[in-house]
This record gives structure tokens, sequence and C-alpha cells, in this order.
């Protein structure tokens, strides 16, 4: 049930999204457009909501708990970047807006740009950690848990991956323009 829950909050989540854009941009009602986009967030506190009655039901901490944990995580990192890249794109296309700005291509300001975002998901992997340590804490029983423990151990490997693959590669190897 929490798989269906975790698939109607991502819909969710896009569903209020693209309708705050079209009230902003479409009907021409800004303030009903910015009113929908604060909801946005609402998404994810139903999430977190759904996962903390599963196991205070007494369900075993599963895949779809750490699953969960991640996307609150990593939804709360690049929620506000997604909704702003959105803007822009719905802005350009039906409201005649000015393109929207694309991350930079090579350089020193790819590599900046690498790090922030690998900020953000360093931010996504300590709110998804924090949220799997709660819920580890709040359980009180490692066999009900070991799953969660498995999850921040992955979320670990991931992030590292990321920061070796990506900014740290960008900064020790910046990519040249093309000539």
């Amino acid at each position: 049930m929490l798989l269906a829950v975790i698939a109607a909050c991502e819909i969710g989540f896009w569903v209020v999204l693209g309708a705050g854009l079209v009230a902003r941009y479409l009907l021409r009602r800004p303030r009903l457009g910015a009113a929908l986009l604060v909801c946005v967030p609402l998404v994810d506190l139903v999430l977190l909501v759904a996962t903390v009655l599963d196991l205070r039901r007494g369900a075993t901490a599963n895949v779809t708990h750490g699953l969960a944990a991640a996307y609150l995580g990593f939804s709360v990192a690049f929620g506000h970047s997604m909704v702003r890249w959105a803007d822009q794109r719905f802005a350009h296309r039906f409201a005649g807006g000015p393109p929207p700005v694309r991350p930079p291509r090579h350089g020193w300001a790819r590599t900046r740009h690498e790090w922030r975002e690998w900020g953000k998901a360093l931010l996504g992997w300590a709110i998804a950690c924090a949220l799997l340590g709660a819920a580890i804490i709040y359980v009180d029983d490692a066999e009900r848990t070991r799953e969660l423990v498995n999850w921040i151990r992955s979320l670990t490997v991931v992030i590292v991956i990321w920061l070796v693959a990506v900014p740290v590669w960008e900064t020790i190897f910046p990519r040249r323009p093309k000539r």
C-alpha cells in the first residue's frame, strides 16, 4: 500500500505543480498559482504521515519505507529548483517569458554548478538519513528496521559515488569549450 502512496505523491507533486503553473500563466491568476505552488510540499507531508502510520501499526520496515524517506529527502532538497525549472519553461512556452536559464557547459562555472547540485544531493541524503534514523529510533526494534539501515548504507554509497564521479572529476578535469 505504501508503494501506491509514494506513486500517488509523485503524481500529486506534478499535478499540483502543473495546476499552479496553469493558474499563474494560462488563467492569469498569479495569486492562485502562487498558492498552489506553496501547496507542493503538502504532498510530501502526506507521504510522511502515511509512512509513520504504517510503521506505527506495526509494519516491518521494507524497501518502500526506505524509498519514502529517500523521496522525501530529495524532494525537499531539489523541490525548489524543480519548481523553478518548471516555472521557467512554462513561462517561456506559454507566457512569452525569457528562455530558460541553462546550466553552464564548461569551465569553472560548470564545476561550481556541479558542486551546487551535489550540495543539494548532500542535503537530500542528510534529510533522508535523518528520517530513516528517526524511524529506527521510533520503531526501536532492530529486526523490524534492518531494511532502513540498509537504505542508509545504500544512500551513503550513492552520495559518495556522485561526489567522486561528478564534482570532484569536474574540479580535476573541467570541461573545455569545443573548438
